[in-house]
Parts: C-alpha cells; sequence; structure tokens
C-alpha cells in the first residue's frame, strides 16, 4: 500500500533502520575498507543533555505557508518553540511582498481536565472559532504528545467539523515521542500536505516540460532561491520551490512538473518517492548544492535529466572560472585554517567540501544524525586525504562538543543559529552556518559565505571578550575525559 494512502506516516526508524544519533571517533573511509554504519546503529547514550523535537523543524515549514493557520493540539508550552520562528516568518514574507505579520498558530490548550476527559470536543470548538476569526484558506491541526497520550484523534475531529469551516482542514502527527529524530518531522508535514492540497491525476492534463519542481528547506532564504532559479534558468527551465512559503497553489504546479530536484535528501525523499509513485515524475536525490563541485553537480545532474547536459556545463564551467578568481584572496587568508562544523547531516558535510575548497582544514564534523543519505558526502570528504576527521552524530549534546572544542582549538566554528553559544563561549570565533537573509547556495552563496568567514576571523574581538565573562558551567574534569565516554552500544546500558 502506498505510504501517503495512510492516516499517519511511518516514523524514520521504520523507514530507514540505519538511522542513528549517537557516534563519536574518526571519519571512517570506504578506501579504508570501514564503515560507520555498523557503529552508530548500535549505539546510544547513557547520559543525554537534550535532543530536537520533531515539532521545531515541522512548524519552520508550516508557518512559513501562506494563507494558513496552524492549530497546535496539545498542552500551550508545545508552542513556544513557535516564537522561535517568529523573526524567519516575518523577514521571508516580507522579502517575497507579502504583509510581515508575525507567524499565525493558536493553541487548543489542554489542561488537567481536557486530559481526563479527553480534548475532541476543546479541538472542535476551536476549529469553528478559528475559521471564524482569521478566515484562513487552510488550517493545519498538528498533534503533540498529549493528544498521543491520551488518544484523541483528530483526524476523525478534523472530518466531523469540516462542514462547518471554509478552511481545509489537514491533520499533522507530529507526537514528539513517537520518534527520536527530528527529521521525521518533514515526512508528516509531507504526508499532511500531499494528502490535503495536491491534485488527483485524474486532473494533471498534461506535463510542463521545461518545470522542474524543486524542494527548498526552512534554512534557505529567498536569496538562495534566486541563485538557485537563475541556474536552472540558464540552461532553459523553470524551478517550482516548494513547499517553504509556498502557496498552495505550488503544490498543484508541482503534479505537473517533468522533474523533481532535492536540495536536501534528509528532507525530501519520502515526497519525492510519492511524486513519482503517483504523478510520475522522476526525481534527482543526491548532491546538495552547497560550495563550487557539489553545486556543479547539482547542476549537471539536472541538466542531464532533461537532455540539456551540454548546456548545463557549459554553465557550470563559466560559473567555476569565474567564482574562482574571486576567491583567490580568500583562500589565501583560509589556507591552513581549522574548522568545526554542526548542522544536520547532508548540510553539515556538504558545507565541510565546501570549506575544504576554501583552504580550510576539517577537524571535526558534527551531524544531528545519520541515515546513511550522506554516505556519498564522506567519501568524497575522505577520498584522497591523509587528514584525520572527528565525526560526532549527536541531537544537541552540548556537553560534547565543548569537549571536543577545548581538545581541537579550531579557528573558527560554523553552527546553526541557536547552536554557537558553546563555541563562542570559548573565545572560538563562529559563524551561522546558514541565514535565510543571507545567499548561502550555489556559487554565489559560496562566495558571499566567504566573506562572512573572513570578517569573523579578522575581528574575533567579540569572543575573546566573552571568553573571559561568559565561562561555561562544566567542570576541568569533564574536559579530561574522552568525550565520547557517554556513548554505548545498547547491550552495555
Amino acid at each position: 500500500m502506498p505510504l501517503m494512502d495512510s492516516k499517519i506516516p511511518p516514523i524514520r526508524e521504520h523507514r530507514h533502520p540505519e538511522t542513528a544519533l549517537a557516534h563519536g571517533g574518526p571519519m571512517c573511509s570506504q578506501k579504508k575498507g570501514k564503515s560507520i554504519c555498523p557503529i552508530l546503529a548500535q549505539a546510544d547514550r547513557s547520559f543525554t543533555q537534550g535532543s530536537i523535537c520533531p515539532l521545531l523543524p515541522g512548524l519552520g515549514i508550516m508557518l512559513s505557508l501562506p494563507d494558513t493557520l496552524v492549530l497546535l493540539h496539545g498542552a500551550v508550552g508545545c508552542g513556544s518553540c513557535a516564537h522561535g520562528n517568529n523573526v524567519n516568518i516575518r523577514v521571508g514574507n516580507s522579502v517575497r511582498g507579502r504583509p510581515s505579520g508575525d507567524a499565525l498558530w493558536l493553541s487548543s490548550a489542554l489542561d488537567e481536565i481536557n486530559v481526563i476527559n479527553g480534548g475532541d470536543e476543546k479541538l472542535a470548538r476551536a476549529l469553528v472559532e478559528a475559521d471564524k476569526l482569521y478566515h484562513p484558506k487552510v488550517i493545519i491541526v498538528v498533534s503533540g504528545c498529549l493528544p498521543g497520550v491520551i488518544g484523541d484523534d483528530i483526524d476523525a475531529v478534523s472530518a466531523k467539523v469540516q462542514d462547518e469551516v471554509s478552511a481545509k482542514i489537514l491533520s499533522v502527527h507530529c507526537e514528539g515521542f513517537k520518534s527520536r529524530f527530528m527529521a521525521t518531522a518533514y515526512d508528516v508535514v509531507y504526508h499532511a500536505l500531499g494528502r490535503g492540497l495536491m491534485p488527483e491525476p485524474s486532473e494533471v492534463k498534461t506535463k510542463d516540460q521545461k518545470r522542474i519542481n524543486v524542494m527548498n528547506v526552512g534554512s534557505m532564504g529567498l536569496g538562495d532561491e534566486k541563485e538557485l532559479g537563475r541556474l536552472i534558468g540558464e540552461i532553459g527551465l523553470e524551478a517550482n520551490f516548494f513547499p517553504v512559503f509556498a502557496h498552495p497553489e505550488s503544490l498543484r504546479k508541482a503534479a505537473s512538473a517533468s522533474l523533481s530536484v532535492s536540495i536536501c535528501p534528509t528532507h525530501d525523499d519520502y515526497f519525492l518517492s510519492h511524486l513519482e509513485e503517483k504523478y510520475s515524475i522522476p526525481y534527482i536525490i543526491r548532491h546538495m548544492p552547497i560550495g563550487i563541485k557539489n553545486t556543479s553537480r547539482w547542476l549537471e545532474g539536472v541538466g542531464e535529466a532533461m537532455g540539456l547536459a551540454s548546456e548545463a556545463k557549459k554553465v557550470a564551467r563559466a560559473e567555476e572560472k569565474e567564482l574562482g578568481e574571486a576567491l583567490k584572496g580568500y583562500k589565501e587568508f583560509f589556507k591552513g585554517k581549522r574548522a568545526f562544523l554542526s548542522a544536520g547531516e547532508y548540510r553539515s558535510l556538504a558545507t565541510a567540501s565546501l570549506l575544504k575548497e576554501l583552504g580550510f582544514q576539517i577537524v571535526a564534523i558534527r551531524s544531528f544524525h545519520y541515515d546513511g543519505f550522506a554516505d556519498v558526502e564522506i567519501e568524497k570528504l575522505t577520498k584522497d586525504s591523509s587528514e584525520e576527521i572527528v565525526f560526532n552524530v549527536a541531537n544537541v549534546q552540548p556537553f560534547e562538543e565543548a569537549n571536543l572544542l577545548k581538545r581541537l582549538k579550531p579557528d573558527i566554528f560554523l553552527g546553526h543559529w541557536h547552536g554557537n553559544s558553546t563555541a563562542a563561549r570559548l573565545g572560538i570565533p563562529t559563524q551561522v552556518i546558514y541565514n535565510s537573509g543571507y545567499g548561502y547556495m550555489g556559487y554565489q552563496g559560496a562566495f558571499d559565505l566567504a566573506r562572512r568567514i573572513e570578517r569573523r576571523l579578522k575581528h574575533p574581538f567579540f569572543y575573546k571578550r566573552l571568553e573571559t565573562e561568559g565561562r561555561l558551567s562544566y567542570r576541568k574534569s569533564w574536559y579530561a575525559k574522552d568525550p565520547f565516554s557517554k556513548i554505548r552500544s545498547y547491550e552495555a546500558l
């Protein structure tokens, strides 16, 4: 049975049994006859310092959708992470010429009485009231942990009140306790969008031979979309970006595209499989267009799939030549400097390849999870290289990160906007690994990131001051221990 036929999608652990959250040690390369997969698949921690709930990245997509209201069904505190998305939503709407208001979300605010009696009636009233107050075109009901525990049926409630509201109601099952892997959030959101907003195959009359679907992610901005759209346009094609900040009409257009191409395989594999299965749209799910070579590989892959291989190669060679000239001074400055990266699986590894192209030595990579998609990126980093890169798989766990940073003493740390404080308080200059207000992908993104890193390294005074006044709370004895001493096989826990 197709996965989309089910009301609830499978979690990542079931779709990708090799998915894992705990690993620490040298990055193994395939040329040495080693594989990191058996180590990762059988490991966990005897101590954990927190994790990212799938609701956080899920809300990053849902809150960006225009004419959409998100109704969080659960305890009111589950909506707290929505505030962290608000700046991105306001800026993202503003640069796209839309009203730059706050993200539109409400909570059913389940309390102790609802836990005992159930929250179905409260959800039904909330749906009707939300529709009357805000008049959205779509309402997304998101089930948190609490409804999942007490057994509230958000699908049944949504179906019951659908005739009473004008908005289309979608259901997203994002109970954090069901999956330890935050990437499950992408699957559950795509599941709801695919089931609720996509047309039936019979409604798709013809395929657009020039249109390709490009699956954007919340951690890229309009500048990245323009850069990738420019490159695709250079070879005579049109890019349809979705789902982030995309109007529901973009989903309908997706069904008539001739090709789908991923930006982040971890983010996209579930929905790309659905588009191929239901609408016979082939897809490409390799290479992230971050860095010089990876952008060329990505663009040339699109060209080859669409019968435009020579055009894509011509564009890629011209872009590489121009960028190579622009980066000469930066490469000389970066030569020999040591970098530590922390981000999602594919992003961290692709960015590491970019930094190597810029002249950096990569001393460590910290990936939020591992699911096998990025093995190709690991091979790129380790092929024909004598450098030993520490590879840490950790969903948060700043205690391991602090220990590693003390040992490795990198010149710069690149991480997510919410995860750079540990390095900064150790006096290490930091650079946000992405910022939706800046370019990051494609050839232009590589140049822009190089400029930002240069400024950080030339002006480290803030970090030196922070080191003297922002001491971390870990004891000296912890820094003397193996940073991965809390990682154990399941049998040893």
